[in-house]
């Protein structure tokens, strides 16, 4: 039994008895104009902005969802291949793939018939919040109202849970991938300079923050780009305080999710997350203060799940054995 983590920038494999067995980028290259694949994952990943003008690196999943459904196709096929191939290996893999609790009914049947196409003998849907949820921890089947906070790399899901289904959640194409671009276009403007998305993603994790502490030290890093005046290579110094301006109304979206999605909430699930706390979960809950960030707003106790990256990818594998559970309440669909 297998369960993937379908993320807009990464992709995670969890196989029941042995763990997490794959973790690469959401990315993959062909031969432009061809359906020739060059590369998957990581080594995809590095070919990003360097391919000669033969082969394109792209990453064929958007907002959580399938944008290229014949590459996206080819990817999984070939993750799914790293991780069942050997003697004693399931053929045909009973799968669990997550998705955001946002998307159409047609982006759900094209993610069922991704998992059909590849081989799976079952596969199943479930959506992230819950998937996240599980994999921190939370029994989901209690009648005790438990609110989650999920930004990936495409989306970010707000879910209330309670009794193993969503009472009340919103999603927002908001997340990690946003809060790149949000970092080009801030330093574009401010010091003409033109930075690429792997630059960007680099200056998020190693100085961003949601905002900046009293007692913390204000944190600095080089950058490179191309100066956009006169179109030659430039370094610049961007600081904490700089991060924290460029994703400031990005974020402050996400904490306007958070309350809209608990003024819906059923008063006693509310009580409930007030005793309980928000848990936070995905690449974007280890954006450092992020936690403090949604507290300050919201007043409630906010938690960041351990190992919240992978949380998601682990419930999910776990879910395959709730299915009884989750098809009665949620959103859980299966194709045979």
């Amino acid at each position: 039994m297998i369960g993937v983590d379908l993320g807009t920038t990464h992709i995670r494999i969890h196989v029941k008895g042995r763990g997490i067995v794959l973790r690469e980028p959401a990315v993959i290259a062909v031969v432009r104009n061809t359906e020739e694949v060059k590369a998957v994952g990581n080594e995809a990943y590095l070919m990003l902005g360097r391919t000669p003008g033969n082969i394109v690196a792209v990453r064929p999943m958007a907002d959580g969802v399938i944008a290229n459904y014949t590459l996206t196709e080819k990817m999984l096929k070939a993750f799914i291949r790293k991780v069942i191939t050997g003697p004693g290996r399931l053929v045909k893999p009973i799968i669990m793939v997550c998705i955001p609790s946002g998307i159409t009914e047609v982006e759900k049947r094209a993610v069922l018939q991704a998992m059909n196409e590849i081989g799976a003998r079952k596969a199943f849907l479930i959506e992230e919040p819950i998937a996240g949820a599980i994999g921190a921890g939370i029994n989901i089947a209690e009648p005790i109202g438990s609110m989650i906070v999920d930004m990936g790399g495409g989306t970010t899901d707000v879910a209330v849970i309670s009794l193993g289904g969503i009472v009340t959640a919103e999603s927002l194409r908001v997340a990690g991938n946003v809060l790149d671009s949000d970092v080009i276009r801030f330093i574009r403007f401010k010091e003409n300079l033109l930075i690429g998305d792997r630059t960007a993603e680099e200056i998020k994790r190693t100085i961003g923050a949601a905002l900046i502490r009293s007692n913390e030290e204000v944190k600095q890093i080089e950058v490179r780009g191309r100066d956009l005046i006169n179109g030659l290579p430039k370094t610049i110094t961007v600081s904490t305080e700089d991060v924290v301006e460029a994703l400031s109304g990005s974020l402050q979206k996400v904490a306007d999710a958070v309350r809209r999605v608990l003024e819906q909430a059923p008063p006693e699930l509310v009580a409930d997350i007030i005793e309980r706390g928000i848990v936070l979960t995905g690449g974007g809950a280890l954006l450092r203060n992020f936690d403090v960030f949604l507290r300050n707003i919201t007043g409630i106790p906010v938690a960041v799940a351990e190992n919240p990256t992978d949380c998601v990818v682990i419930g999910t594998s776990k879910a395959l054995e709730l299915v009884h559970l989750l098809q009665g309440t949620s959103d859980t669909r299966r194709r045979y």
